[in-house]
């Protein structure tokens, strides 16, 4: 493999694993991007209104990947550090509206793998995201921390203009998590991030983005997130019958998810997506409300599993309906491994595995 270091810079249906149970969505008239485009009246850009960007980095510089099309073996791009989540996230909304947009997409997912070098832990910040994802305070990472840790790295891979699908509006659908043994505060990681089997799905296409934290050159940790780029397919979509969905489990515990649950996950994690956030940046994607994270949710349902979890396992879930802001959830704990979040008339927000 190639490398280089790069110059520092400044209703619902019931689907299978992978597939989405998709909320509304709709063609935003003009007079509503015009609304966006216009500064409120704190002179901030209303469509990130209410994010509480933490990044401090707007002039982050983001190097396109023109000329890195899947044709043969990644070449890796080294960082200096860790790119600022939101510049990347000010870029993608830019990008998004008409006449800034980046043009046309890459038919496949650019041939390169970013990585940085060196990633510690701070104490404060996980033991911040501890508390609102409802884990222990303890030295060891919970299974979802790392995700967290090499989140903009796979944000700036996601926001290249040569990336196949649009960062505003995607859809994280599914993410499965292998942890090959425990990790502990006091190791720094080596990320490396990259995307594969870009592939055509009945509601547009899918991608997953391939996230792997190594320790000394032993890979400790790999997440793969997927996601739906939605787009018109030739028939339209198939739309199932709401009665093929079998009957939800027994919830052993219910959760009130408050709207503050959006916020302070975007604190912890770096995702300042203004879907989960923002009554605005809910209402451009088609949702009255705020949603909370699809993260956060897995995250929560694994706190609740945590004195179940053995050293090594690989966690897997399939995100159905978001789940809005405010919210109560029921959680339930399956035989085999299995665990699932529904809504109180039964619809699954997620269902998962752990193996």
């Amino acid at each position: 493999m190639a490398g280089r270091r790069e110059p520092a810079e400044g209703p619902a249906d019931d689907l299978s694993l992978h597939e989405l149970i998709d909320g509304p969505t709709e063609v935003l008239p003009e007079e509503t991007l015009a609304a966006v485009r216009r500064p409120g009246p704190s002179g901030h850009d209303l469509s990130v209104e209410e994010t509480h960007d933490l990044s401090g980095a707007a002039d982050e510089v983001t190097r396109d990947l023109a000329g890195h099309a899947a044709t043969g073996a990644r070449e890796r791009v080294e960082l200096p550090r860790m790119p600022a989540a939101g510049a990347l996230y000010r870029r993608a909304l830019l990008g998004a509206l008409p006449g800034l947009g980046g043009g046309r997409r890459s038919a496949d997912v650019p041939a390169v793998e970013l990585s940085v070098a060196g990633a510690a832990v701070d104490r404060a910040h996980l033991a911040d995201y501890d508390r609102v994802c409802g884990f222990r305070l303890t030295d060891q990472l919970p299974a979802t921390y790392p995700h967290v840790m090499g989140f903009p790295l796979a944000l700036r891979l996601m926001t290249a203009p040569e990336f196949p699908i649009p960062l505003t509006g995607v859809v994280h659908v599914g993410n499965r998590i292998t942890v090959h043994r425990p990790v502990s505060a006091d190791e720094t990681l080596d990320f490396r991030a990259y995307a594969e089997h870009l592939r055509p799905h009945d509601r547009g296409r899918q991608v997953d983005v391939v996230l792997v934290g190594s320790v000394d050159g032993e890979e400790v940790w790999r997440g793969v997130s997927t996601y739906l780029g939605r787009e018109r397919t030739p028939g339209g979509e198939r739309r199932r019958d709401p009665g093929e969905r079998p009957a939800a489990p027994a919830g052993s515990a219910r959760w009130r998810v408050e709207p503050r649950v959006g916020t302070d996950y975007a604190r912890v994690s770096g995702d300042h997506n203004p879907i989960h956030t923002s009554r605005l940046g809910a209402r451009l994607f088609g949702f009255p409300r705020p949603i909370a994270h699809g993260m956060w949710s897995k995250a929560r349902c694994l706190a609740a599993l945590e004195n179940r979890l053995p050293d090594a396992y690989t966690v897997e879930v399939a995100f159905k309906l978001p789940v809005p802001l405010p919210g109560t959830v029921s959680f339930a704990r399956l035989p085999d491994g299995g665990f699932a979040l529904h809504d109180l008339r039964g619809r699954p927000h997620l269902v998962g595995l752990v193996r």
